[in-house]
């Protein structure tokens, strides 16, 4: 396996969200327990070992569905989130990962240190504007507006516009710099965002519609739009994103498969300075459900070498692992912070 000489970047993790339901993500991810989920795959020893520098830690409160555990109304999305940022907080304390702030906080990214810019996926917990401004200064940078249907857009599998509550609150965002997350959106309210807002906009785990046609999926169209935008979509790692519906359940999705979603959406787009990646593989799946190349977290430098092997160059190599993605954030953090 090359050791790829560059930091690793991914844009999507649910760290808090898995420590707080009972995984030791502080331990490396052969050593915890599995569970209903499958077999974990990411701890941070994990990313550490895989030269993963940069990640996208999310803040995801799940909502109670048909009686299932989760939050019922705003006020226990509010706090659930901070329950969550206050597990982030403590990992900063005990210097085991640094939050990330502003641009500035990039410069030491490549050392022997993990950074997280926070990503809140869902955005339940915003109880009004104030409360935007409030997970702001606790170190939210990234805002996913849906995750399903949410009170401010519609989302994946529930399809439907940013309601009025989701107008004022993109207002709020981009008066903050507050970077917005595309991929649960559903399409009307992709559509509606992208004529709202003039802020900065990526898919921080999300795949080709074209390869996996469900509205989980970036359309052609999508993807020119966040391309255009001048934004990075991430890979998603999960494998019913990953393989076509004639071959999901039939084998197990490989790195190619990854290589051949990054490959449609440089040929879209032109170049290869859209795309990077968002794992996700901690989102409520396990070791089986990801490439078979990975195992953990640790076998990320493996990417670069699919990459390679599927006649993508050094440079464009070194942005899809993680260069495309510091480039951007460098350029949308807030310069002063």
């Amino acid at each position: 396996m090359t050791q790829f000489p560059y930091p690793i970047v991914d844009a999507h993790l649910d760290l808090a969200y898995n420590a707080l339901r009972g995984r030791d993500v502080l331990r490396p991810a052969v050593e915890q327990t599995p569970d209903e989920e499958g077999i974990p795959t990411v701890g941070l020893p994990d990313l550490q070992r895989g030269g993963v520098r940069l990640i996208c830690a999310t803040i995801f409160c799940m909502p109670s569905v048909d009686g299932k555990p989760g939050y019922r109304d705003a006020e226990e999305a509010y706090a659930d989130a901070n329950g969550q940022l206050d597990w982030y907080g403590e990992r900063e304390r005990e210097l085991a990962m640094s939050g990330v702030l502003g641009a500035g906080d990039l410069e030491t990214v490549g050392a022997d240190r993990l950074n997280a810019i926070y990503l809140l996926e869902g955005a339940d917990p915003v109880r009004d504007a104030n409360d935007l401004r409030h997970f702001f200064t606790r170190g939210v940078r990234v805002v996913g507006m849906a995750w399903k249907r949410t009170r401010y857009a519609g989302g994946t599998g529930a399809p439907g516009p940013l309601t009025d509550e989701g107008v004022q609150l993109v207002k709020v965002m981009d008066a903050l710099g507050v970077i917005h997350d595309a991929s649960h959106l559903a399409e009307e309210s992709f559509w509606q965002l992208m004529d709202v807002s003039g802020g900065p906009v990526i898919a921080s785990h999300s795949n080709c519609r074209a390869i996996v046609p469900t509205d989980r999926q970036l359309s052609d169209e999508m993807i020119r739009a966040v391309a255009a935008r001048g934004g990075v979509i991430g890979i998603n790692f999960y494998d019913k994103f990953l393989l076509s519906p004639a071959e999901y359940g039939k084998r197990r999705a490989t790195l190619a498969d990854v290589a051949h979603h990054v490959r449609h959406i440089c040929d879209l787009a032109g170049n290869a300075n859209c795309v990077g990646i968002g794992t996700d593989m901690d989102g409520g799946l396990g070791r089986e459900q990801i490439p078979k190349e990975i195992t953990t977290s640790a076998d990320l430098p493996r990417v670069a070498d699919a990459l390679s092997g599927a006649g993508f160059g050094d440079d464009a190599v070194r942005g899809i692992t993680g260069g495309n993605w510091l480039r951007y954030f460098r350029r949308h953090l807030p310069q002063g912070a």
